[in-house]
Protein backbone atom coordinates (compact mmCIF):
# COMPACT_ATOMS: atom_id res chain seq x y z
CA UNK A 1 0.00 0.00 0.00
CA UNK A 2 1.85 3.41 -1.10
CA UNK A 3 1.30 6.94 0.44
CA UNK A 4 -1.80 7.46 -1.34
CA UNK A 5 -3.41 4.37 -0.85
CA UNK A 6 -2.57 4.91 2.78
CA UNK A 7 -4.28 8.04 3.24
CA UNK A 8 -7.33 7.36 1.16
CA UNK A 9 -8.07 4.08 3.77
CA UNK A 10 -7.63 6.26 5.97
CA UNK A 11 -10.05 8.74 5.20
CA UNK A 12 -12.16 6.43 3.96
CA UNK A 13 -12.24 4.10 7.43
CA UNK A 14 -10.71 5.66 9.97
CA UNK A 15 -11.37 8.97 9.66
CA UNK A 16 -15.12 9.01 9.51
CA UNK A 17 -16.55 12.39 9.12
CA UNK A 18 -20.24 12.19 8.12
CA UNK A 19 -21.23 13.15 5.09
CA UNK A 20 -21.87 16.39 2.83
CA UNK A 21 -26.09 16.01 2.58
CA UNK A 22 -25.82 16.37 6.53
CA UNK A 23 -23.64 18.80 6.60
CA UNK A 24 -25.54 20.68 3.80
CA UNK A 25 -28.73 19.81 5.50
CA UNK A 26 -27.85 21.05 8.95
CA UNK A 27 -26.50 24.58 7.49
CA UNK A 28 -30.02 24.81 5.26
CA UNK A 29 -32.44 24.18 8.18
CA UNK A 30 -30.39 26.62 10.62
CA UNK A 31 -31.25 29.60 8.13
CA UNK A 32 -34.69 28.72 8.11
CA UNK A 33 -34.78 28.21 11.63
CA UNK A 34 -33.17 31.67 12.27
CA UNK A 35 -35.46 33.26 10.08
CA UNK A 36 -38.73 31.63 11.46
CA UNK A 37 -37.57 32.42 15.22
CA UNK A 38 -37.52 35.69 14.18
CA UNK A 39 -40.60 36.15 12.91
CA UNK A 40 -42.23 33.94 16.31
CA UNK A 41 -40.35 36.07 18.92
CA UNK A 42 -42.04 39.59 17.51
CA UNK A 43 -45.45 38.14 17.06
CA UNK A 44 -45.59 36.40 19.92
CA UNK A 45 -44.34 40.18 21.60
CA UNK A 46 -46.84 41.42 19.79
CA UNK A 47 -49.59 39.57 20.21
CA UNK A 48 -48.84 38.71 23.79
CA UNK A 49 -49.00 35.04 23.63
CA UNK A 50 -46.61 33.45 25.98
CA UNK A 51 -46.70 29.86 24.12
CA UNK A 52 -45.90 31.63 21.07
CA UNK A 53 -43.01 33.56 22.55
CA UNK A 54 -41.80 30.23 24.08
CA UNK A 55 -41.63 28.47 20.80
CA UNK A 56 -40.05 31.44 19.30
CA UNK A 57 -36.89 31.60 22.17
CA UNK A 58 -36.89 27.64 21.89
CA UNK A 59 -36.68 28.26 18.50
CA UNK A 60 -33.54 30.58 18.50
CA UNK A 61 -31.70 28.22 20.95
CA UNK A 62 -32.58 25.53 18.39
CA UNK A 63 -31.11 28.14 15.69
CA UNK A 64 -27.93 28.26 17.69
CA UNK A 65 -27.42 24.43 18.25
CA UNK A 66 -28.18 23.58 14.59
CA UNK A 67 -25.54 25.82 13.67
CA UNK A 68 -22.94 24.26 16.21
CA UNK A 69 -23.71 20.70 14.94
CA UNK A 70 -23.20 22.24 11.21
CA UNK A 71 -19.84 23.98 12.54
CA UNK A 72 -19.07 20.62 13.95
CA UNK A 73 -19.71 18.87 10.44
CA UNK A 74 -17.38 21.68 8.97
CA UNK A 75 -14.36 21.54 11.55
CA UNK A 76 -14.27 17.65 11.18
CA UNK A 77 -14.09 17.61 7.88
CA UNK A 78 -11.40 20.36 7.38
CA UNK A 79 -8.90 18.59 10.18
CA UNK A 80 -9.82 15.04 9.04
CA UNK A 81 -6.13 14.82 7.73
CA UNK A 82 -4.63 15.86 10.41
CA UNK A 83 -2.39 12.82 11.92
CA UNK A 84 -2.88 14.71 15.47
CA UNK A 85 -6.04 12.90 15.68
CA UNK A 86 -5.35 9.48 15.99
CA UNK A 87 -8.35 8.26 15.03
CA UNK A 88 -9.90 11.19 13.02
CA UNK A 89 -12.02 13.92 13.97
CA UNK A 90 -15.56 11.90 14.26
CA UNK A 91 -16.08 13.00 17.47
CA UNK A 92 -15.84 16.57 16.84
CA UNK A 93 -19.18 15.77 15.54
CA UNK A 94 -20.51 13.83 19.07
CA UNK A 95 -18.88 16.40 20.97
CA UNK A 96 -21.65 19.12 18.60
CA UNK A 97 -24.07 16.73 19.22
CA UNK A 98 -23.40 16.68 23.25
CA UNK A 99 -23.12 20.55 23.24
CA UNK A 100 -26.38 21.18 21.83
CA UNK A 101 -28.41 18.87 24.24
CA UNK A 102 -26.65 20.23 26.95
CA UNK A 103 -28.15 23.59 25.37
CA UNK A 104 -31.53 22.15 25.16
CA UNK A 105 -31.88 22.09 28.66
CA UNK A 106 -30.23 25.62 29.66
CA UNK A 107 -33.50 26.66 26.99
CA UNK A 108 -36.01 24.09 29.09
CA UNK A 109 -35.16 26.21 32.30
CA UNK A 110 -35.39 29.46 30.57
CA UNK A 111 -39.34 27.87 28.90
CA UNK A 112 -40.48 26.86 32.39
CA UNK A 113 -39.31 29.89 34.45
CA UNK A 114 -41.20 32.02 31.68
CA UNK A 115 -44.39 29.74 31.69
CA UNK A 116 -44.45 29.54 35.28
CA UNK A 117 -44.75 33.43 35.18
CA UNK A 118 -47.33 33.84 32.98
CA UNK A 119 -49.28 31.47 34.63
CA UNK A 120 -49.42 33.26 37.83
CA UNK A 121 -49.59 36.85 36.08
CA UNK A 122 -51.58 36.38 32.87
CA UNK A 123 -51.87 38.87 30.19
CA UNK A 124 -54.41 39.32 27.44
CA UNK A 125 -53.50 37.07 23.73
CA UNK A 126 -54.79 38.26 20.35
CA UNK A 127 -55.63 34.64 19.45
CA UNK A 128 -55.93 34.56 15.69
CA UNK A 129 -52.57 36.55 15.02
CA UNK A 130 -51.29 34.06 17.05
CA UNK A 131 -52.27 30.83 16.22
CA UNK A 132 -51.50 31.90 12.23
CA UNK A 133 -47.76 32.50 12.98
CA UNK A 134 -47.73 29.18 15.32
CA UNK A 135 -49.25 26.89 12.25
CA UNK A 136 -46.22 28.81 10.33
CA UNK A 137 -43.78 27.62 12.75
CA UNK A 138 -45.10 23.97 12.82
CA UNK A 139 -45.10 23.52 9.04
CA UNK A 140 -41.01 24.91 8.87
CA UNK A 141 -40.43 22.58 11.42
CA UNK A 142 -42.04 19.69 9.00
CA UNK A 143 -40.34 21.24 6.49
CA UNK A 144 -36.95 21.07 8.39
CA UNK A 145 -37.45 17.96 9.83
CA UNK A 146 -37.69 16.25 5.88
CA UNK A 147 -34.43 18.40 4.52
CA UNK A 148 -32.50 16.58 7.31
CA UNK A 149 -34.02 12.99 6.89
CA UNK A 150 -33.87 13.39 3.67
CA UNK A 151 -30.03 14.10 4.74
CA UNK A 152 -30.36 11.07 6.98
CA UNK A 153 -31.20 8.44 4.23
CA UNK A 154 -28.22 9.95 1.58
CA UNK A 155 -25.94 9.77 4.44
CA UNK A 156 -27.20 5.83 4.81
CA UNK A 157 -26.71 4.98 1.58
CA UNK A 158 -23.44 7.04 1.01
CA UNK A 159 -22.40 4.80 3.71
CA UNK A 160 -22.88 1.27 2.71
CA UNK A 161 -21.23 2.58 -0.82
CA UNK A 162 -18.18 1.51 0.26
CA UNK A 163 -18.72 -2.10 1.21
CA UNK A 164 -15.70 -4.73 0.19
CA UNK A 165 -16.12 -7.76 -2.01
CA UNK A 166 -15.53 -10.85 -0.56
CA UNK A 167 -17.38 -10.94 2.31
CA UNK A 168 -19.51 -13.67 3.54
CA UNK A 169 -23.43 -14.04 4.21
CA UNK A 170 -22.42 -14.16 7.75
CA UNK A 171 -20.28 -10.50 7.16
CA UNK A 172 -23.25 -9.39 5.75
CA UNK A 173 -25.63 -10.23 8.00
CA UNK A 174 -23.22 -8.56 10.85
CA UNK A 175 -23.31 -5.57 8.96
CA UNK A 176 -26.98 -5.47 8.55
CA UNK A 177 -27.28 -6.35 12.65
CA UNK A 178 -24.88 -3.44 13.45
CA UNK A 179 -26.64 -1.03 11.06
CA UNK A 180 -29.23 0.27 13.99
CA UNK A 181 -26.32 0.67 16.60
CA UNK A 182 -24.41 3.32 14.09
CA UNK A 183 -26.70 6.43 14.33
CA UNK A 184 -25.24 10.26 13.01
CA UNK A 185 -25.39 11.94 16.15
CA UNK A 186 -24.18 14.98 15.69
CA UNK A 187 -27.72 15.06 12.92
CA UNK A 188 -29.58 13.15 15.47
CA UNK A 189 -29.14 16.12 17.55
CA UNK A 190 -30.27 18.33 14.85
CA UNK A 191 -33.34 16.21 14.09
CA UNK A 192 -34.05 16.72 17.84
CA UNK A 193 -34.26 20.30 18.51
CA UNK A 194 -36.20 20.41 14.81
CA UNK A 195 -38.73 17.61 16.47
CA UNK A 196 -38.83 19.55 19.87
CA UNK A 197 -39.33 22.59 17.91
CA UNK A 198 -42.48 21.06 16.43
CA UNK A 199 -43.62 19.62 19.58
CA UNK A 200 -43.56 23.10 21.50
CA UNK A 201 -45.52 24.11 18.24
CA UNK A 202 -48.65 21.82 18.31
CA UNK A 203 -48.55 22.70 21.95
CA UNK A 204 -48.57 26.63 21.29
CA UNK A 205 -52.03 25.66 18.62
CA UNK A 206 -53.60 23.62 20.85
CA UNK A 207 -53.01 26.28 23.85
CA UNK A 208 -54.03 29.12 21.74
CA UNK A 209 -57.31 27.21 20.69
CA UNK A 210 -58.29 26.33 23.74
CA UNK A 211 -57.59 29.60 25.02
CA UNK A 212 -59.94 31.07 22.09
CA UNK A 213 -62.34 28.93 21.72
CA UNK A 214 -63.03 28.32 25.45
CA UNK A 215 -61.26 31.11 27.43
CA UNK A 216 -59.11 28.54 28.97
CA UNK A 217 -56.17 31.42 29.29
CA UNK A 218 -54.30 29.40 31.46
CA UNK A 219 -54.01 26.93 28.87
CA UNK A 220 -51.53 28.86 27.30
CA UNK A 221 -48.46 29.17 30.08
CA UNK A 222 -49.59 25.47 30.95
CA UNK A 223 -48.58 23.98 27.31
CA UNK A 224 -45.41 25.95 27.80
CA UNK A 225 -44.68 23.81 30.84
CA UNK A 226 -45.40 20.53 28.90
CA UNK A 227 -43.64 21.64 25.94
CA UNK A 228 -40.04 22.39 28.11
CA UNK A 229 -40.68 18.90 29.95
CA UNK A 230 -40.85 16.69 26.73
CA UNK A 231 -38.02 18.67 25.13
CA UNK A 232 -36.36 17.90 28.37
CA UNK A 233 -37.11 14.16 28.16
CA UNK A 234 -35.45 14.46 24.13
CA UNK A 235 -32.57 16.38 25.90
CA UNK A 236 -31.45 13.59 28.36
CA UNK A 237 -31.85 11.07 25.83
CA UNK A 238 -29.16 12.59 23.26
CA UNK A 239 -26.86 13.76 26.49
CA UNK A 240 -27.08 9.69 27.32
CA UNK A 241 -25.77 9.05 23.74
CA UNK A 242 -23.32 11.15 23.01
CA UNK A 243 -21.66 10.83 26.43
CA UNK A 244 -21.26 6.69 25.75
CA UNK A 245 -19.22 7.54 23.01
CA UNK A 246 -17.05 10.21 24.25
CA UNK A 247 -15.98 8.31 27.37
CA UNK A 248 -15.99 4.91 24.56
CA UNK A 249 -18.58 2.96 26.79
CA UNK A 250 -18.39 0.62 24.12
CA UNK A 251 -17.87 -3.14 25.58
CA UNK A 252 -21.35 -4.02 25.80
CA UNK A 253 -21.73 -3.70 22.04
CA UNK A 254 -22.71 -6.67 20.15
CA UNK A 255 -19.24 -6.13 17.86
CA UNK A 256 -17.26 -7.19 21.33
CA UNK A 257 -19.17 -10.43 20.91
CA UNK A 258 -18.32 -11.17 17.87
CA UNK A 259 -14.63 -10.44 18.15
CA UNK A 260 -14.90 -13.04 20.88
CA UNK A 261 -16.59 -15.90 19.00
CA UNK A 262 -14.04 -15.22 16.19
CA UNK A 263 -11.39 -15.73 17.81
CA UNK A 264 -13.15 -18.76 19.85
CA UNK A 265 -13.77 -19.82 16.50
CA UNK A 266 -10.85 -19.74 14.53
CA UNK A 267 -8.49 -20.29 17.51
CA UNK A 268 -9.92 -23.47 18.80
CA UNK A 269 -7.33 -25.98 17.18
CA UNK A 270 -4.47 -24.19 18.88
CA UNK A 271 -6.43 -23.17 21.90
CA UNK A 272 -6.09 -19.80 21.72
CA UNK A 273 -7.92 -17.62 24.31
CA UNK A 274 -8.32 -13.53 24.65
CA UNK A 275 -6.30 -12.66 27.71
CA UNK A 276 -7.50 -8.88 27.28
CA UNK A 277 -9.84 -7.23 24.98
CA UNK A 278 -10.61 -3.09 24.39
CA UNK A 279 -12.99 -2.46 21.78
CA UNK A 280 -13.92 1.27 21.08
CA UNK A 281 -15.36 3.48 18.31
CA UNK A 282 -13.28 5.73 16.01
CA UNK A 283 -17.13 6.54 13.61
CA UNK A 284 -20.25 6.16 13.16
CA UNK A 285 -19.37 2.57 11.60
CA UNK A 286 -16.08 2.20 12.75
CA UNK A 287 -14.02 0.48 15.60
CA UNK A 288 -10.82 -0.19 16.65
CA UNK A 289 -9.61 -3.11 18.64
CA UNK A 290 -6.88 -3.66 20.90
CA UNK A 291 -6.24 -7.56 21.96
CA UNK A 292 -4.08 -9.67 23.75
CA UNK A 293 -3.72 -13.67 23.22
CA UNK A 294 -2.11 -16.33 24.58
CA UNK A 295 -2.21 -19.79 22.22
CA UNK A 296 -0.39 -22.24 21.83
CA UNK A 297 0.54 -21.98 17.89
CA UNK A 298 3.78 -20.86 17.43
CA UNK A 299 3.15 -19.86 13.91
CA UNK A 300 0.15 -17.02 14.39
CA UNK A 301 1.30 -13.48 13.80
CA UNK A 302 -0.95 -10.45 14.69
CA UNK A 303 -1.60 -10.22 10.54
CA UNK A 304 -3.39 -13.57 10.86
CA UNK A 305 -5.52 -12.59 13.72
CA UNK A 306 -6.42 -9.00 11.75
CA UNK A 307 -7.61 -11.24 8.67
CA UNK A 308 -9.79 -13.50 10.73
CA UNK A 309 -11.22 -10.03 11.72
CA UNK A 310 -11.51 -8.64 8.22
CA UNK A 311 -14.76 -10.75 7.99
CA UNK A 312 -16.34 -7.93 10.35
CA UNK A 313 -16.03 -4.83 8.26
CA UNK A 314 -16.48 -2.45 11.13
CA UNK A 315 -13.60 -3.03 12.44
CA UNK A 316 -10.92 -0.88 10.84
CA UNK A 317 -7.82 -0.78 13.11
CA UNK A 318 -6.63 -4.04 15.08
CA UNK A 319 -3.52 -3.97 17.17
CA UNK A 320 -2.62 -7.43 18.39
CA UNK A 321 -0.24 -8.54 21.08
CA UNK A 322 0.33 -12.79 21.30
CA UNK A 323 1.75 -14.34 24.37
CA UNK A 324 3.32 -18.14 23.04
CA UNK A 325 2.34 -20.82 25.91
CA UNK A 326 4.62 -23.49 26.77
CA UNK A 327 3.47 -27.31 26.20
CA UNK A 328 2.30 -27.52 29.52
Amino acid sequence: MDAHDLAAWRHDHVFDTGNEAAERGTRLVMWITAATMLVEIAAGWFFNSMALLADGFHMSSHAVAIGLSAFAYATARRHAGDPRYAFGTWKIEILGGFASAVFLLVVVALMLYGSIERLFRPEPIHYPEAMAIAVLGLLVNLGCALILGNAHHHGHEHGHGHGHQGHDDHAHASHEHHHDHHHDLNLKSAYVHVLADAATSVAAIAALAGGWWLGWAWLDPVMGIVGAVIVAVWAKGLIAETSKVLLDREMDHPVVDEVREVIAERGAASQTLIADLHVWRVGRASYSCALSLVTHDAQLTPRQVREWLAVHEEIVHVTTEIHLCDEH
